[in-house]
């Protein structure tokens, strides 16, 4: 029979239970139930509660405590370590609080109740608060209002403590208190997925700097100060054109720029990504520990779910779709979780438990899901409608609230998609096999003149080639990324245990399989169907931890798994990947197949090596639980003792293949953990020395600095003029239209500045042999006039981008390309930085 969870919460108007549950470590039995009355040993009042001496109590405060301050502690100091003032430091801290955590954990008491500790209460909280900010920043953005939004909270705080009804959300409700062991690994977890931030950002220089930012963080950037303008949002790129964009991050963004006084390139490069990645890890550990009903599983999945990496064990082979967490992705790392929350609800609705004024947010988490990250919420709502169906085989009847809550959802993608959706998911297009097209095996050998084409329903190289040659090594690519994958697609096999009963179980598999399928028959020119896998990752390690949990196999045999895994993963020796062939190898048949047969060996070995893990780890499995049956009988415990002499050798063979089971995962796990921390080392080791080519792109310091004055010194709301749109910064034709500096750096929307992620130019990928960002511009005309007036101006190209545009300024760079003396005559320089003089319209 399967093991009874623990409760999701304490319902919000319910009573103190009588019962005390307990927990029991990988080895327990699970639940027990203290007595209502117990009979005291010192003779005192029977109904009275046994109370600890003072003085234990202190200690178990103060150990349960010191590892929430160090994790407190580690991450100012940090941001710090990085250049952050301060003052920013303080402000920020404070914000997340005052203005997230507190009233969204009001907030989510009242609507879901309490979980009876105060560590998940906030981590729910906090994902709640998100969602609220969300709100109130919408409403502000409609109405004008930024100028009030920090004060958002006043309102909730105030009607918490006037309403009698609502003042008993400030206090932790009755609940099981959480072991001294769960704080201190979630904290060891929380302050790695510190290190992780700051083994991305410590080599970020704040501008004004000599460095090439990574282009999308420059695009945020400047929509980061476009949702701190008005509704209605428009393209800061290329001003006029409406915004379509799942830009929910860039709102959070926004919204703590405007709360705290931060500077938006200041949050966007430093501050943001690890409160939220430690929200979406509390909320994943405490949904782990509701459904597999043990402590350490939750702290187990936070750290495989946002920490673990496909393990390579040596491999060459990189594979698309690592891990959870993206410092590059803001969208990726933010609809996590709200995910995660959805999910939670989704998991109370499935298990027959009534929603009540939880009911509101259904349509709010779907619709900001969809606003975050429009790939997030489609496998989620699958993985829904398999659990509707099982749930409906299963009693035979339809499940009316789940088949509500799933419309809700397909209603609010819908809507979504109408809103924030871009030319980035039109160009999606069904494509089995897409995914090869961005390894390296194919792009060496089959896929060399792939280039900018889209491709029929296979991939070109693949469609165009003869014989069995390519399919093989198309079937060899899967395969190994399968493989890479085990880690998170192994909690699969609760669905032939007698878990399957539970619906959540078919929620949290169907949502990891939508993702796959999804992925590997979906094409995008950027691998962008990787985003409907990267956020099931957490499902994924939810299910592996659950089906630890539910195998219940003693803790020697998970620890000794796990470290093999870990340390196989870190010792095995790399395998040498087939070298490189030139162009005019790449263009014989011969060499192509012979070069693709090379990297079939090399996978097949890596495909060895994780065989021999898994045979490795279930023989030392085996091998512990051996060794703990054959102690002395006087070590066991009575109750086994006599199931071992009532069940006999059978059972203990049962159990030595459940303890193979049981191991093979947790190698898979650790050797996924130890994959993802041993990235997050070599990056924290690795020098701040950018490659050469990244040294090319990179933005001079007198460049960030003339930006950074049209921030300073202009209205948010006037228009900029620039003849900068290409990285490297000098525009040639079909150049990588993708600078973003000027209005990233700036805040100030441009007339013509980068287009390469602007909707018409992604639909347009592949026109002529050029990927979508080298396309040219959408507008030639307006662009014409735009670099005119650089080259050539005349009085009345000026006028008409003043009265017909509504410029206000002109940004020139002599490395963009040739600036005419005359310029200087008919606009009056206000600011000048090496290449860079600023101009303003009279």
């Amino acid at each position: 029979m399967a093991e009874s969870p623990l409760p999701a919460a304490t319902p919000p108007r319910s009573a103190v239970p009588t019962a005390v549950p307990t927990q029991r470590g990988p080895a327990g039995a699970g639940l027990a139930t203290a007595p209502a009355t117990a009979a005291p040993a010192n003779g005192s009042d029977p109904g009275a509660p046994t109370r600890r001496p003072a003085h234990r109590e202190v200690l178990r405060r103060s150990a349960t405590l010191l590892p929430w301050l160090v994790v407190l502690a580690v991450l100012p100091i940090g941001w710090w370590d990085g250049g952050i003032p301060m003052a920013d430091v303080g402000a920020f801290g404070a914000y997340w609080a005052v203005a997230v955590v507190l009233p969204g954990t009001l907030v989510h008491r009242a609507l879901r109740g309490s979980r009876g500790n105060l560590p998940e209460d906030l981590g729910y909280g906090a994902a709640t608060g998100l969602l609220l900010e969300l709100a109130v920043w919408a409403l502000a953005a409609a109405s004008g209002g930024q100028h009030l939004l920090r004060w958002w909270p006043l309102p909730v705080v105030v009607i918490f403590l006037a309403v009698p009804r609502l003042r008993r959300h400030w206090r932790t409700g009755p609940g099981r208190r959480l072991p001294l062991a769960w704080h201190w690994a979630i904290c060891g977890v929380l302050l790695l997925i510190a290190v992780w931030g700051y083994a991305n950002w410590r080599t970020l220089p704040p501008p004004p700097a000599d460095y090439a930012y990574y282009q999308d963080l420059l695009y945020h950037l400047g929509l980061v100060h476009e949702l701190t303008r008005d509704m209605p949002f428009q393209l800061p790129h290329l001003a006029g054109e409406p915004l379509r964009y799942h830009y929910l991050s860039d709102a959070h963004l926004a919204s703590a720029s405007m709360i705290t006084g931060v500077s938006p390139a200041t949050v966007l490069l430093y501050l943001w990504v690890v409160p939220v990645a430690w929200v979406a890890a509390l909320v994943v550990a405490a949904l782990a520990r509701e459904l597999a009903g043990r402590w350490w599983i939750g702290p187990l999945v936070a750290a495989v779910g946002y920490l673990g990496a496909p393990a390579t064990l040596g491999s060459p082979l990189a594979m698309p779709g690592s891990r959870a967490l993206s410092y590059a992705s803001l969208s990726q790392t933010y609809v996590l979780p709200l995910l995660m929350l959805l999910a939670a609800v989704c998991v109370q609705v499935l298990r027959g438990r009534a929603l009540g004024p939880a009911w509101v947010l259904v349509p709010a988490l779907g619709l900001a899901c969809a606003g975050a990250k429009s790939s997030a919420l489609p496998p989620l709502i699958a993985g829904l409608g398999l659990a509707a169906l099982a749930a409906w085989i299963r009693h035979r009847r339809p499940p009316w609230r789940v088949l509500a809550v799933l419309a809700t959802l397909v209603a609010a993608m819908a809507v979504g998609y109408r809103l924030f959706a871009g030319g980035g998911a039109g160009i999606l297009r069904t494509q089995p096999f897409g995914l090869i097209r961005f390894m390296a095996p194919y792009q060496q050998t089959y896929g060399a003149e792939d280039g900018a084409q889209l491709g029929g329903l296979l991939p070109p190289g693949l469609s165009g080639a003869d014989g069995s040659a390519a399919w093989l090594l198309a079937a060899a690519l899967f395969g190994s990324w399968l493989l890479q994958q085990t880690a998170r697609l192994a909690g699969g096999l609760l669905l032939v245990t007698p878990t399957r009963r539970d619906p959540a179980a078919w929620l949290f598999s169907g949502a990891v399989a939508a993702g796959l399928t999804v992925t590997w028959l979906t094409f995008h020119p950027s691998a962008s169907q990787v985003y409907f896998w990267l956020p099931v990752i957490p499902f994924g390690a939810l299910l592996a931890g659950w089906l630890l949990a539910r195998i219940r196999v003693r803790w020697p045999v998970l620890v000794t798994a796990g470290l093999l895994g870990l340390v196989a993963q870190l010792l095995a020796p790399p395998l040498d990947s087939p070298p490189l062939l030139t162009q005019a190898q790449r263009a014989v048949e011969s060499v192509r197949a012979a070069h693709a047969d090379d990297w079939i060996v090399v996978i097949g070995w890596s495909a060895v090596r994780y065989a021999a893990l898994i045979v490795a780890a279930a023989l030392l499995a085996v091998a512990v639980e051996a060794l703990l049956l054959n102690r002395p009988r006087t070590a066991l415990t009575a109750r086994r003792a006599a199931l071992a002499r009532r069940l006999g050798r059978p059972a203990w063979t049962t159990q030595f293949g459940r303890s193979a089971l049981a191991a093979a995962v947790a190698a898979l796990l650790g050797a996924s953990l130890a994959t993802g921390v041993d990235t997050m080392g070599r990056q924290l080791l690795a020098r701040g020395d950018s490659p050469a080519a990244v040294n090319q792109l990179r933005v001079t310091e007198p460049e960030m600095r003339a930006a950074l004055w049209l921030h300073e010194h202009t209205d948010p709301d006037d228009l900029v003029a620039t003849n900068v749109h290409c990285r490297p910064v000098r525009t040639t034709p079909n150049c990588d239209a993708r600078a973003f500096w000027v209005t990233g750096l700036g805040g100030r929307r441009a007339l013509v500045e980068s287009w390469g992620y602007a909707d018409d130019t992604v639909a347009a990928h592949g026109r002529d042999g050029h990927a979508y960002p080298r396309q040219p511009a959408p507008d030639p005309a307006l662009f014409a006039l735009n670099e005119r007036v650089f080259t050539d101006p005349t009085p009345a190209d000026l006028a008409r981008l003043r009265d017909a545009h509504g410029v206000r300024w002109l940004l020139a760079d002599a490395n963009a390309g040739p600036v005419a003396d005359e310029l200087a005559r008919l606009a009056p320089v206000r600011y000048t930085a090496g290449p860079v003089t600023i101009h303003e319209l009279p």
